[in-house]
């Protein structure tokens, strides 16, 4: 799966986040937080593309402490329990096909909070994966939050109401 910028998703391995890839750095995490059916995802006003929420592991920082902190500042969004660790994705970066991993959360929020949009996100909207967004998508963003929801994530407990 390659993404309009020439970014490719060439692996996706599930284990355990106390043994992340050893063959490439790690340097972002991404969540898929989820509120009933729908994932949040972000509209980015630089790659100008909804995207899950995510970025950077700063210096001292774990990637599950980076996810958290990252969906907190680019939504406003806190997931109602730990986030739970999903896999590892690993990346061939263009234009060099650098490889590179991210790890991906999920978590689940049974309240939506207010966004502000802020110098990064434009804005936000929760996704029902089935519809389509009306602006583009990151391909290899949906695919990851499509992962989050066949594994099980919290989310599917809680039913819609209303």
């Amino acid at each position: 799966m390659v993404d309009d910028r020439g970014n490719a998703l060439v692996a996706f391995t599930r284990g355990t986040e106390r043994a992340p890839p050893s063959d490439a750095p790690l340097p972002a995490a991404l969540v898929a937080i989820w509120n009933a059916d729908r994932v949040l995802m972000v509209f980015d006003r630089f790659r100008q593309g909804w995207e899950l929420p995510g970025g950077r592991v700063e210096a001292g920082e774990s990637p599950r402490q980076a996810a958290a902190r990252e969906l907190w500042e680019e939504s406003g969004q806190e997931s109602d329990g730990p986030l739970r660790f999903v896999g590892y994705a690993g990346f061939a970066l263009a234009p060099d096909q650098r490889a590179e991993y991210a790890a991906l959360f999920a978590g689940h929020t049974p309240d939506i909070r207010d966004f502000q949009p802020n110098e990064e996100i434009a804005a936000i909207r929760w996704w029902d994966l089935r519809e389509a967004l009306p602006e583009r998508i990151q391909p290899l963003d949906a695919y990851l939050a499509g992962l989050t929801r066949e594994s099980g994530s919290d989310h599917s407990h809680h039913p819609r109401r209303g």
